[in-house]
């Protein structure tokens, strides 16, 4: 293990100390990561000295952006299993950390998208700092909120976690807190005097307790509450933005806006997200992650990804040709597919040797 290596893992003191070290990637997730992070926790559960696990991230710009997307990207045009190794391999560890028998700690300052958030909001403890910016984006390039989503996100207040999947909206501090996407607020600066003691005490909840400090910018989700459980509570994507379109007064502007965001992403992603958050709020945690492992394995076989990333990272033109084009055209058969039963479900057994 070197400064260089991608992922450090160090024990000191009282906590088992893992830090994401990509940081001129924006410590974007890769299977080699993976691979490294979950032995590790599976060896630290074990291990009686530690009282806790720590995770965080080098660098200011971000916690983790998400999956190394150009990687997955080339791997699953390439038709290379490492396209499904990583999202069967990525599921089984965030499945672990939402069984971890100790506490987990997150420390989440910078970007947090995407793969990022599956190795922190499952944790139990989730500390966000100024910078985070919090976001599940993928609708935007052919993909699905994955990563345990299905299962969080229909879990937040109201209708916001159907927002978030439809529209890739960002959260700050304040209202990734209010929300419950963290537990603590912490100034960024308080930081690094936090993962010491952290590592000095074996009480992890007292000292995020004690670290945290409320917001200073406030909350703005309570005040668009109202609108959002308006809007994205309708029964489908196509109903959602006739009600999107169809406010007026002060809700109406800001509504506008979130109409023409979900209109610039897949038609295709943003169909299997709404079904996700219906679905998502009456399984368990297993049967979510089993039914995004349904979905990825279609997903590789289809266009929308593909495309997503074309338009969105390598060509970076901004137009993707979505096909089917229009919501219009999306069809339940077509929806469906992408949620039928596997012939090789994920395997969720075992996780405890890594």
């Amino acid at each position: 293990m070197t400064e260089t290596s991608e992922i450090l893992f160090e024990r000191r003191g009282h906590a088992g100390l893992i830090t994401l070290n990509r940081p001129k990637a924006l410590n974007a997730l890769t299977l080699s990561m993976v691979r490294q992070m979950h032995p590790q926790l599976a060896e630290w559960a074990q291990d009686p000295a530690i009282a806790h696990v720590v995770v965080r991230a080098a660098g200011e710009k971000a916690f983790c952006a998400g999956g190394d997307i150009r990687q997955l990207h080339d791997w699953g045009q390439a038709g290379d299993r490492r396209f499904i190794d990583f999202y069967r391999e990525e599921y089984r560890l965030n499945t672990f950390i939402k069984r971890y028998p100790k506490p987990y700690v997150a420390l989440i300052d910078g970007i947090v998208m995407g793969g990022g958030v599956g190795v922190s909001v499952h944790g139990n403890l989730r500390a966000a700092g100024e910078r985070i910016l919090f976001a599940m984006p993928e609708t935007g390039i052919g993909l699905f909120p994955d990563v345990g989503g299905t299962w969080f996100l229909p879990r937040l207040p109201g209708a916001i976690g159907t927002w978030l999947a439809l529209t890739g909206a960002r959260l700050k501090q304040a209202d990734a807190t209010w929300c419950g996407i963290a537990t603590h607020a912490v100034p960024s600066v308080r930081f690094e005097e936090m993962t010491e003691a952290l590592c000095e005490e074996d009480d992890a909840s007292a000292v995020l307790d004690r670290f945290a400090k409320a917001p200073v910018e406030p909350a703005t989700l309570p005040g668009l509450m109202p609108v959002i459980d308006r809007c994205f509570s309708a029964r489908s994507v196509l109903d959602i933005l006739a009600r999107l379109e169809a406010e007026t007064g002060a809700d109406g502007e800001w509504a506008g806006r979130q109409a023409a965001i979900m209109r610039s992403k897949s038609p295709t992603s943003l169909a299997i997200a709404l079904r996700q958050m219906k679905e998502g709020a009456g399984r368990d945690f297993e049967d979510c992650m089993r039914i995004e492992y349904r979905i990825v394995n279609r997903v590789v076989k289809g266009h929308e990804f593909f495309e997503g990333v074309r338009a969105v990272i390598i060509d970076k033109d901004n137009t993707p040709r979505w096909q089917p084009a229009t919501l219009e055209e999306v069809t339940g058969e077509q929806i469906d597919a992408y949620f039928a039963p596997l012939g090789e479900e994920l395997d969720l057994e075992g996780l405890e040797a890594g």
